[in-house]
């Protein structure tokens, strides 16, 4: 058993093309959202086309964490 061989990918052509256009030419990634089992034991995942964050985004979102680490320290001292 190899649990990281390459799997089929089970979609229209179509679908397929769509989904590594999107990747090469707009730089989007496919993110697995949901994996789940059928009836008949095979796994099942839902996947989602997304963009990456922005440098921005990606300060702002560092702040946030940060903001909520040192809030989290200070109502743990206070007790």
């Amino acid at each position: 058993h190899e649990p990281r061989r390459a799997r089929k990918l089970l979609l229209h052509r179509k679908q397929i093309n769509k989904l590594i256009g999107a990747i090469q030419r707009e730089g989007r990634t496919v993110v697995p959202l949901q994996v789940y089992f059928n009836p008949k034991g095979r796994a099942k995942i839902e996947i989602a086309l997304v963009t990456g964050k922005q440098a921005h985004d990606k300060r702002q979102a560092i702040k946030d964490r940060d903001w909520q680490r040192q809030r989290a320290r200070l109502l743990s001292a206070r007790r």
